[in-house]
């Protein structure tokens, strides 16, 4: 590519914009409504960095105002309850739960704060979209976007160069795919 003005040399597009649509994690989630509360078989599939397996028994209450879930991870001999994500500011939650592992004998809880927004020097943004192909079968895709938006200086008078530009930066994936098989007793 031509020089910019400043003398360094461009970087390629290809190396401004990247997009990997080859996910790290399948999951096939099968789940039942029974009196109130969906039963859940989680089967996930991770790829990056290692090869794993996972599967989870999931219970959590059908209400709107559900405040837990309750989760057995069978290979890990784990239980956990987990509370819902709390919002405490528009962007950010708090998410808790108390675990025993059988394996280790050990009870023990978790805090998390999580946000769609952030990361480390660089804009971030992870979101999932559900695309519902029919009544009970459910797409979810989890992606993310990393991104330095566009930036124009200049200067006159001092050593920095009259005009300046950085193309920004977009490093986009989609993460995960989920099925979300439902079986409900309720007519559609």
């Amino acid at each position: 590519m031509d020089s910019t003005s400043n003398g360094e040399e461009a970087t390629s597009w290809e190396e401004l914009y990247k997009i990997n649509l080859m996910p790290s994690e399948l999951f096939l989630k099968f789940r039942k409504e029974v009196q109130g509360i969906r039963v859940g078989l989680n089967l996930e599939f991770y790829n990056v960095p290692t090869n794993e397996y996972q599967a989870k028994l999931v219970l959590k209450p059908l209400s709107p105002d559900r405040r837990w879930k309750f989760i057995y991870e069978p290979i890990h001999q784990d239980v956990r309850l987990v509370s819902k994500k709390i919002p405490i500011t528009k962007f950010l939650n708090l998410q808790v739960g108390i675990g025993h592992s059988f394996q280790l004998n050990a009870i023990g809880w978790k805090w998390k704060l999580t946000t769609c927004l952030g990361g480390d020097g660089i804009s971030r943004i992870r979101n999932k979209t559900t695309l519902g192909l029919f009544p009970g079968m459910d797409l979810r895709f989890g992606w993310r976007a990393d991104y330095v938006l566009p930036e124009i200086t200049g200067a006159l008078g001092t050593s920095e160069p009259l005009f300046n530009m950085n193309s920004g930066r977009l490093e986009a994936s989609l993460d995960r795919v989920e099925a979300i098989m439902t079986h409900s007793d309720m007519a559609y």
